[in-house]
């Protein structure tokens, strides 16, 4: 099985399937956001952040997808980016589920100096909106509540095609045995 996954991960269309479903997500919040009229906030803005990561790593996979070390890369941007997605979208939706007055996210973005995205492209990671105020929801499912399930999958799926690039299958142990 994991020697699908490693195969799977050395094909340019695994890591287009990456940079096209990020993508489509990232693409979707700017509907939501411009076309239906709905504010993001902080922690929405951190989680498209979290997702350009993931848009990220696809293109450096999709470069070079036979290269170990650019497969690597694109994992580790990729996993760490969901692993991040996963994390804040978790605080979101607790914000969400539980609200009090002491459980509040800031209303500027916390990026660092030298990385001010809210200031380099302000139609995409400049937040207006709160972060305890879920505004759509498909399926009686919020759209916190779909981010936590969409960057579990990520984290899911990108851990399996690491541990498979790692592992050796039972070809390569009878070669060294």
């Amino acid at each position: 099985m994991l020697a699908f996954f490693k195969q799977f991960s050395e094909k340019r269309s695994s890591w287009l399937l990456l940079v096209l479903s990020s993508l489509a997500l990232e693409l979707t919040a700017l509907y939501f956001q411009y076309g239906m009229g709905l504010q993001p906030c902080v922690l929405c803005v951190y989680e498209r952040l979290a997702m350009s990561g993931l848009f990220l790593a696809g293109i450096i996979g999709l470069l070079a997808p036979r290269s170990l070390i650019l497969r690597l890369i694109a994992l580790a941007l990729g996993l760490f980016s969901a692993v991040k997605g996963l994390m804040i979208s978790i605080r979101h939706l607790d914000l969400q589920m539980n609200p009090a007055p002491w459980k509040q996210c800031e209303f500027i973005p916390n990026f660092p100096e030298t990385l001010p995205f809210h200031h380099w492209l302000p139609s995409i990671f400049n937040p207006s909106g709160s972060c305890d105020n879920s505004q759509w929801s498909l399926f009686g499912v919020t759209m916190v509540q779909w981010l936590v399930f969409i960057f579990a999958v990520y984290v899911l799926v990108l851990v399996v095609i690491l541990i498979a690039q790692v592992k050796k299958s039972r070809k390569q142990r009878r070669l060294f045995c």
